[in-house]
């Protein structure tokens, strides 16, 4: 078993994430099964009550799990499916310890973080890694050395080591190296105090990654290796990218692939990134370009929506396309007039969402889409204030709504899961993770995805109201996709419009490079058609 840690220095939000994402890539380029697990210490036990604004996307995983947006990362760069066993948070190793405390595992003992907590936190480690049966496990510690938080999980990452030996435990730090005064000096001050934190809890990093601006001067690589004991081989030039899936060539091209597997004693094969390359060069050199805008109300945070940009980064590598995002907060439509942005879109998306908060935004985008015949594509609540706004406007409907934003009204198009009904606590309680999908087969969701049975991750308490189904259906919204039992609708598309579509489930989750979200790869196609057609 091999193992590689990383952690974080300076200040937060350095990129630990796609550092450790990029790191798994390179290595499984050279033929090595790889996995990756992230250690959050925040107490909540996982991401799913924690608000989009303050952390980002909750991202779901096939089991249901809830997790940090970084095992979207990792999902995508290392295209595999992970579990909710690959996050690890305080709140569930401490509430781990204290069951099995009051079960009697530990009776005449004293309960204490060392060695009890720090057990659990190896032992959760470990069982990742012999049960994916990797060649290596990445381990991204979130927060920033130095925070009491992290504290336990250093020392357990410092006992792993001492157990397993240097050459199967490896520590990678990435730090901040800022560039300041007029003649863009390259610091390297806060990267010596970070590791010197980091030698205070008893862990030499191996490798140091510098972030910066522009690629690190010889000169402060040099100072980093001396004053921060590595060798110079090991100080790793991390500049800003203009794309994400730059990272791994950049790590593969300074030979960090090659230190770490002489670290490990490990053997590999030649580099295996050809497909990678070639999947960026895509992404960095499109010939075409479309608008798609992002309806949402999370919209300070872009990491909120992280999963559906990257799904259109797929999508549009493989039309040769790049999307450019137009931004709009859905309240800003209920507040003023809002049609310059709507009318440059080539393709709209409505993300999902909870809350009463920009919901009539969102179902104005929605009338303008279907009106205008724009390509449109809902996902979860837009899947739903679709048929809220067809409803009202097509049906007749005018009070129409989800019972989740009017208890009350007349009619209810959707309304509460009936097994939700009595469902008090708010942590994963959802209709959550993989579900299957029947779909209608000739329809556009079947053209895109080519299969009739379809697995896709759900997050969502609410449904179309069964009660409704055949008075929508009759005025053209069709309903072709549907769980296996038939009961709940996945997928709607509306007839004589030229991508008009909706989905309950959240096929962004599952979106790779060089394998697309077929929806998302839809609405980019349609939307290019759209963005030629008009300026003809």
């Amino acid at each position: 078993m091999k193992v590689i840690v990383v952690s974080g220095g300076v200040l937060s939000g350095l990129g630990k994430g796609i550092t450790s994402s990029s790191i798994g890539r390179v290595l499984k380029a050279r033929g090595f099964k790889v996995t990756a697990m992230k250690i959050d210490p925040y107490l909540n036990f996982d991401a799913g009550t924690l608000n989009p604004f303050e952390h980002g996307e909750v991202f779901v995983l096939d089991d249901g799990g809830e997790a940090d947006l970084d095992l979207g990362n990792y999902e995508r760069f290392l295209d595999v499916n992970l579990t909710s066993d690959h996050v690890v948070t305080t709140g569930k190793v401490y509430g781990s310890v204290i069951e099995k405390e009051r079960n009697g595992n530990f009776l005449g003992k004293t309960v204490q973080i060392i060695p009890h907590i720090t057990n659990e936190i190896k032992s959760m480690i470990s069982n990742v890694a012999i049960k994916t049966g990797a060649d290596v496990t990445i381990v991204e510690l979130g927060g920033t050395v130095g925070d009491i938080e992290s504290m336990p999980f250093l020392e357990a990452m410092r006992q792993m080591r001492s157990e397993m030996g240097h050459d199967n435990f490896l520590f990678v730090h990435i730090t901040l190296v800022p560039t300041l005064g007029t003649l863009q000096e390259q610091k390297t001050k806060p990267t010596q105090h970070s590791v010197k934190e980091l030698r205070s809890v008893g862990i030499q990093p191996d490798v140091i990654v510098a972030r910066c601006e522009r690629p690190l001067d010889e000169g402060a690589k040099k100072k980093i290796a001396l004053f921060c004991d590595v060798p110079l081989q090991a100080v790793i030039s991390a500049p800003d990218a203009k794309s994400i899936y730059q990272v791994p060539i950049f790590l593969e091209e300074q030979g960090l692939t090659d230190y770490l597997l002489t670290k490990m004693n490990m053997k590999s094969k030649p580099d295996g990134l050809a497909d990678w390359k070639k999947f960026l060069n895509k992404v960095m050199n499109p010939k075409h370009e479309v608008k798609i805008l992002l309806v949402g109300k999370y919209m300070d945070q872009r990491d909120s929506y992280m999963s559906h940009y990257e799904a259109f980064t797929h999508a549009g590598a493989e039309l040769d396309t790049r999307a450019k995002f137009l931004r709009m907060e859905a309240e800003d439509i209920e507040k003023e007039n809002c049609r310059g942005l709507l009318e440059e879109a080539d393709g709209i998306l409505i993300p999902g969402g909870f809350g009463s908060r920009g919901t009539e935004g969102k179902v104005e985008a929605i009338k303008y889409a279907r009106e205008n015949k724009v390509p449109f594509l809902g996902v979860c609540l837009g899947f739903q204030l679709a048929n809220v706004e067809f409803a009202r406007n097509v049906l007749g409907m005018g009070d129409a709504n989800s019972t989740e934003f009017d208890p009350h009204t007349a009619h209810p198009v959707v309304d509460l899961l009936p097994e939700q009904k009595n469902v008090t606590k708010k942590g994963a309680t959802m209709r959550l993770g993989a579900q299957q999908i029947l779909v209608e087969k000739g329809s556009v969701a079947w053209q895109l995805y080519r299969e009739s049975e379809i697995m896709e991750r759900h997050r969502h308490r609410y449904e179309i109201n069964p009660h409704y189904i055949d008075m929508i259906q009759e005025k053209g919204l069709k309903f072709t996709g549907k769980s296996a039992d038939g009961k709940r609708m996945e997928i709607a598309e509306l007839q004589g419009h030229p991508f008009f579509v909706g989905s309950q489930f959240h096929p962004e989750f599952k979106s790779r490079p060089g394998r697309p979200a077929p929806l998302h790869y839809g609405l980019v196609r349609a939307a290019l058609e759209f963005s030629q057609k008009r300026k003809k």
